[in-house]
């Protein structure tokens, strides 16, 4: 039997209660939902960032799903994830996960996921996204088309030119998003003329790194009872697993549906 894909996922501290940014149980519930869905892969949480560096010996993807911003968990780290990354193991980050300060932070992101939320360009408001279409990639193996509605950010700070980088998940954002004043998330004018004229905002992309390793971001997952969404979870799941090399059958990573019983297990 050859060596399984080891995929270590990240979990910052829950930090909203109440079926939202729950940081631990999302984890927990997505490593298991590997380990039983995908024979070659080894799931594994780790509750906020190793102090072990073997934690990561073998690693074939590193998925961050934690709080942002000036106290991202990764930023003390950025210099040992550069040599991680150099060694071409996939990285991933999950809604509040993408956001960075600008500067330093902002650059490594752009080099190891294709993008991040930049404050006083890019948005944080709930909304229902509707998703028609999908490029045709693992990652949207399965995937048929859906609404959600989620804390779903937009208008990222990609790379210049999108160079490198594959849209997974687009969706018109509603006018209605920018009802708030502006502020580091609330609005901007870039955002403002962007909306006006309809642009597609993605959700989700990913990059393939000159290094080798592959790169993902999500802004959705704000909302714990969302993993109940199969087309949700089956994307999520088959995101992760490309993300770390793995082979994505061709209907997706199909799991059960979660019961709120079951979720609610894991809080």
């Amino acid at each position: 039997m050859s060596k399984k894909s080891r995929i270590v996922l990240v979990a910052g501290s829950g930090s909203h209660g109440g079926g939202a940014h729950e940081h631990p149980g999302g984890c927990a519930l997505l490593a298991d939902l590997l380990n039983n869905a995908v024979e070659e892969v080894e799931a594994v949480v780790s509750q906020g960032w190793p102090t072990d560096l073997a934690t990561f010996e073998d690693t074939d993807a590193i998925i961050v799903y934690s709080d942002g911003g000036t106290g991202h968990l990764t930023i003390p780290h950025l210099e040992q994830i550069a040599g991680l990354m150099e060694q071409g193991i996939g990285l991933a980050m999950l809604h509040y996960a993408v956001e960075v300060p600008k500067g330093d932070a902002g650059n490594h992101f752009l080099a190891w996921i294709g993008g991040y939320f930049e404050t006083h360009l890019s948005v944080n408001p709930y909304w229902t996204a509707t998703f028609t279409s999908f490029p045709e990639h693992p990652t949207t193996r399965g995937l048929e088309p859906f609404s959600l509605e989620d804390e779903w950010y937009y208008h990222m700070r990609f790379r210049e030119n999108m160079k490198g980088v594959t849209p997974l998940l687009s969706a018109i954002a509603p006018a209605a998003t920018l009802q708030r004043p502006d502020g580091p998330h609330s609005g901007n004018p870039h955002v403002r003329a962007s909306v006006a004229k309809g642009e597609p905002q993605h959700l989700a992309w990913c990059v393939e790194r000159a290094d080798g390793g592959r790169g993902f971001g999500f802004t959705g997952g704000h909302l714990h009872r969302n993993w109940a969404d199969d087309r949700l979870r089956k994307f999520i799941l088959n995101a992760i697993a490309w993300t770390a090399k793995v082979e994505i059958p061709e209907g997706g990573i199909s799991t059960p549906t979660p019961t709120a019983a079951e979720l609610d297990a894991y809080l």
